[in-house]
């Protein structure tokens, strides 16, 4: 209906003026984040590794990596000398399961890993311990020196200064403490770079994107509202995911939840906005994927999903610590960990925000329909 008024002939010849007015025009952005909205709620596969996948995720690892007591120290004693005396001397502690072997059997078993330690025990000239073990191992080098400090005990050593222990087990030190920061980065990235970029190809494919361009938007409304639904999802997802960490494993925050929600939002924009970069002229679905696979390998590997960049050599650690994804995961477990502030995390802020508006203004500048 024109928004002028339109004059109709009624009755009996009289005209009639229309005056009804034209329903309100929402703007272009908000209908366009509607509609990706309404799609992706229609696709039951997309809920699943929007929402359950990551749960999935959280509750196998969790329960791989869950706190547990230490392994039992597994100890080859070479035959001969005082064999049988020492290895009734480490039957006595549970921690270890020491059997007794020939010279050639103990050496095989620590090659093949079947064992951690091989005991010599030489009665001649005098008593006298002598390991075999591997350092590159680090269950072998602890076997090596549970197993001596144990028999010097028993031989009757007594500490120069007194010590004490007390065992601790907080939340906050334990493996899955420290994933699940990992896991809402990851789940980030994942959501920034599939849920937008391969978003865009499929509809340039299926030519939607021409479609849009005989409307009256504009390139910037459009991929706004790619961002903005992505945005929605993408909270939701991570909100849960910190709620289940929580009742299931007992992950706390010892930070600041509106500096974790300052962060999973910024995070969320510039993984939609490095997205929309790498879909911007990809032209196939082949294209696109190769692309993501090509960014997001290096973040799998080196941003510290699932252990500390501190293992790599540190020649790499400056390189890896400018890749996208590696600021927003240490930020989160500072604050999640070890409950810094957001001004403290400056440094990782800067380079996230970096990030999101360099990518989306070069994906603005790029961007093809077709």
């Amino acid at each position: 209906r024109s928004d002028r008024a339109s004059d109709r002939t009624g009755r009996g010849g009289q005209l009639v003026t229309d005056t009804t007015p034209e329903p309100a025009r929402f703007n272009p952005a908000v209908n366009l984040t509607l509609a990706r909205g309404r799609e992706f709620l229609r696709e039951p596969e997309a809920v699943f590794w929007v929402y359950a996948f990551p749960l999935v995720m959280v509750v196998t690892l969790g329960v791989a990596f869950r706190s547990r007591p230490l392994e039992v120290c597994r100890i080859a004693v070479a035959r001969g000398g005082l064999a049988e005396s020492a290895c009734a001397v480490l039957d006595r502690d549970s921690r270890f399961d020491a059997r007794i072997w020939s010279e050639d059997e103990c050496r095989r078993r620590l090659r093949s890993g079947q064992v951690d330690l091989i005991l010599f025990a030489h009665s001649d000239p005098a008593p006298r311990y002598e390991y075999h073990f591997d350092p590159t191992r680090a269950e072998s080098a602890l076997a090596r020196n549970t197993v001596d400090d144990f028999l010097q005990r028993a031989a009757g050593r007594k500490d120069v200064v007194e010590t004490g222990e007390r065992a601790a087990s907080e939340p906050g030190g334990r493996y899955i403490d420290f994933l699940v920061p990992g896991l809402l980065g990851m789940g980030l990235m994942g959501g920034g770079l599939w849920g937008v970029g391969y978003a865009v190809v499929d509809m340039r494919i299926r030519k939607l994107l021409k479609r849009y361009l005989a409307t009256p938007m504009k390139r910037s409304h459009f991929m706004a509202a790619l961002m903005i639904s992505r945005l929605l999802f993408t909270v939701s997802e991570v909100l849960l995911l910190l709620i289940f960490a929580r009742i299931a494993f007992g992950v706390v925050c010892h930070g600041s939840h509106l500096a974790v929600g300052v962060l999973i939002l910024l995070g969320s924009l510039e993984f939609s906005g490095i997205g929309l970069l790498v879909a911007s002229r990809a032209q196939t679905i082949e294209t696109v994927s190769g692309l993501m696979n090509a960014v997001l390998l290096p973040m799998w590997i080196g941003s510290g999903i699932f252990f500390t960049t501190e293992r790599f050599p540190e020649a790499v650690q400056p390189l890896l610590g400018l890749l996208p994804l590696t600021p927003l995961i240490h930020a989160l477990r500072g604050i999640m960990l070890e409950g810094a502030s957001i001004l403290a995390l400056g440094a990782d802020l800067a380079l996230i925000v970096a990030w999101g508006m360099v990518s989306f203004f070069l994906a603005l500048r790029w961007f093809r329909w077709s």
